[in-house]
């Protein structure tokens, strides 16, 4: 009876300061991204720890770490979380009429590149359609858009499926993200080779396994590969990491505009030169949504070419 007391009283509330806590490791910096007091924050993160019986963070005058428990509570928030925000979207698209308003699912940064400019382009076209924006990782894009929660998912690779449409769009760059004082900071371009006796970190967030696939496929023997370490934390906090002189990260072009103190950015070449990962847009072909076709109509005016090859 008591465990189900404590379960009634967990509110999104509580997930949510959890989940910012855990991404943004400072109770603080939490507190600051959910426009809240410190103290309320602290208060809900307590009260969450008290309903579930266990502690979630280990606390120091440096920030929060999530403990072992902690981060099976976190992931299982994240899911929960991930679920409420994509019946929201639905009840919204469900409750509006279908040519004002597009969801767009991505695995990517939208800090610079072709999807911020396509998206841009898109608005300044059609200002009367209102757009929903959804990032989650590509398994999840693709069930969102079997199920109807998404019109559309941009993301990188092959991602076959039998059951939506496809087009192929851009291809990005792969660049390494390192500390500027790390010593292949003094190239412009790095070979696959030069990372051998490295530890590279990797956002559970990130899309797919496409890069650390590239990563294998160029160092085929396995004692010559890097250490690859993939981390249940957003993308921002694999940057603090790499600024703590712990690794090393392997990104995609888009992402040079969300630029970290500390941190730079330097080209991955092969045998051919840039190291490239193609982008696809999916779509199921019984969605009617006159904004889609519109979305579309763009992308394929913008890139009518196929992406240089993966």
């Amino acid at each position: 009876m008591p465990a189900i007391i404590g379960s009634a009283n967990v509110t999104l509330h509580h997930l949510r300061s959890a989940v910012a806590a855990g991404d943004s490791g400072s109770f603080r910096q939490a507190a600051e991204l959910l426009g809240t007091r410190h103290s309320l924050l602290s208060r809900s993160i307590s009260q969450l720890e008290q309903y579930v019986g266990v502690t979630l963070f280990k606390r120091s005058r440096g920030g929060v770490v999530p403990t072992l428990a902690g981060r099976r509570i976190l992931r299982i928030s994240r899911m929960i979380l991930e679920q409420v925000d994509m019946l929201v979207i639905t009840g919204r698209s469900s409750g509006s009429a279908n040519s004002g308003r597009l969801s767009i699912g991505f695995c990517t940064s939208i800090s610079a590149g072709n999807l911020r400019a396509s998206l841009v382009e898109f608005k300044q076209r059609t200002p009367q359609v209102d757009l929903a924006t959804v990032e989650r990782s590509r398994i999840r894009l693709m069930a969102a858009l079997r199920n109807g929660t998404i019109d559309i998912a941009i993301v990188p690779g092959q991602s076959p499926s039998s059951d939506s449409q496809r087009l192929s769009i851009w291809s990005e760059r792969i660049m390494i993200l390192l500390p500027k004082d790390h010593f292949l900071s003094k190239y412009e371009e790095i070979h696959w080779t030069d990372l051998r006796n490295e530890t590279v970190l990797l956002s559970q967030y990130d899309p797919g396994t496409d890069i650390e696939n590239l990563l294998i496929s160029n160092l085929v023997a396995e004692d010559k590969r890097p250490r690859i370490e993939r981390h249940d934390v957003s993308r921002s906090i694999v940057k603090s990491l790499i600024s703590m002189g712990l690794g090393v990260s392997l990104v995609m072009e888009s992402d040079v505009g969300a630029s970290f103190a500390g941190l730079v950015y330097r080209e991955i070449q092969d045998g051919s030169g840039p190291s490239r990962i193609g982008f696809h847009a999916h779509w199921r072909d019984d969605n009617e949504n006159p904004a889609l076709r519109r979305f579309l109509a763009l992308l394929a005016e913008r890139y009518p070419s196929p992406p240089v090859a993966e």
